[in-house]
């Protein structure tokens, strides 16, 4: 079950059921498998919880490096960074993003480098850097049609695209 339910044209950001994800938070409790902190860490960072998420996040890339396989650690530290941006920490989340993104092509996992690309466009996107966002976004849309992934995560790259052209040819008449 997708908890997206859109995604807000101007921010980026998921447009989620808050009362879902609250249950959903309440469903999974305490489990401590990787998948369950990872989800923990979504949940609580669009239930705007991010103290909770940055710790529950930081958990997560601890325990994917003690009993997690290399994309599991991947993934945590993804999610971490993306506690990091919104959080307003936008270098230490791009630099993380960075690292994942190169580590994951480098590896061939064209999904994940996609998933790190989408956010490290994010984090520039929120940082206010829109070319840099916009760069991102395209790598991400072309890794993703590579991996054959699902039409809802291309529809969603491709409205992440648009908005950083808008956003920078706005900039660019405002100067």
């Amino acid at each position: 079950m997708s908890y997206i339910k859109g995604y807000d044209p101007e921010t980026l950001r998921e447009i989620v059921d808050l009362r879902q994800c609250q249950e959903r938070l309440d469903e999974i409790g305490g489990q401590r498998s990787i998948p369950a902190l990872l989800e923990r860490v979504w949940l609580l960072k669009v239930l705007d919880r991010l103290d909770e998420a940055l710790e529950v996040a930081e958990d997560a890339v601890r325990q994917a490096r003690m009993a997690g396989t290399r994309r599991d650690l991947l993934r945590a530290r993804i999610l971490h960074a993306t506690v990091l941006q919104f959080r307003g920490s936008y270098a230490a989340a791009l630099a993380e993003l960075t690292t994942c993104a190169e580590e994951a092509e480098g590896q061939g996992w064209a999904g994940i480098a996609a998933f790190a690309y989408q956010h490290r466009g994010k984090t520039s996107y929120d940082a206010e850097d829109y070319e840099s966002a916009r760069a991102d976004f395209k790598r991400a849309l072309f890794l993703r049609q590579e991996s054959g992934a699902p039409e809802d995560q291309l529809q969603s790259t491709l409205l992440a695209v648009d908005a950083a052209e808008r956003r920078r040819a706005e900039a660019s008449i405002a100067v």
